[in-house]
Parts: structure tokens; sequence; C-alpha cells
């Protein structure tokens, strides 16, 4: 059964950090692409992307809004991806959530696999 699970989610203060998880099972994650993906509270235009890492030639890929602050690895031998998330901003907060494509590459990749979400509140 493919499943992907996040973790690393909770509260930090405005300018903290945090480094999400996404463990894959069922599937091998490098075989490929994954993204990171966010829905703040009270947005109804759904999910917004962040980040995704191609498995094809390991580029990534971010939104404007989290580029130099944000920053997408993954560990095959541990069939995990990680969102590395510094200098946090109060905008950031929302639920992540990680999918994997139907490729090998983000670009026009069909997120089809998802988690369950992660809580990230940037609050002080």
């Amino acid at each position: 059964q493919v499943q992907l699970v996040e973790s690393g989610g909770g509260l930090v203060q405005p300018g903290g950090s945090l480094r999400l998880s996404c463990a894959a099972s069922g599937f091998t994650l490098d075989y490929y692409a994954i993204g990171w993906f966010r829905q703040a509270p009270g947005k109804e235009q759904g999910r917004e992307g962040v980040s995704c890492i191609s498995s094809s030639d390991g580029s990534t890929h971010y939104a404007g809004s989290v580029k130099g602050r944000f920053t997408i690895s993954r560990d095959n031998a541990k069939n995990t991806v990680y969102l590395q998330m510094n200098s946090l901003k109060p905008e950031d907060t929302a639920v992540y959530y990680c999918a994997a494509g139907d490729g090998r590459t983000c670009f026009g990749a069909d997120f089809g696999s998802w988690g369950q979400g992660t809580q990230v509140t940037v609050s002080s």
C-alpha cells in the first residue's frame, strides 16, 4: 500500500526553524518527483505549491515566497524527503503536505499520492 507520512510540524516563534519529514512506504521515493504543498487557514484557493525535488536529476524548485529560506532534500536510504524551513514567518502558518508525482520530474507532474499533513504554526 502506497503511503506518505509527514512529521515535524509544530509551534515555532517567528524567525525560528523546523524540519519536516515525508516518509514513504509501499514504494521507492527515489523513482518519483516529490512536492511539498501547504494550505493556510481560511484560504479558499486550495493548496499552494511550496517546493519540489526531481528524481531524474535532483533539481529543486521553490515558490518565490520561500526561496532562500526553505530547502528540500531527499535521503534515499531512508526513503524520506525533508523540508528544512528557516526564518519562519507568521504567513508560513499552514498545514503542510507532501505528495508524490507520477514521474521523475517536477515540471508537469500530476501529484496523486498525498500524506495526511502536518500543522506548522508560526506565532509569538
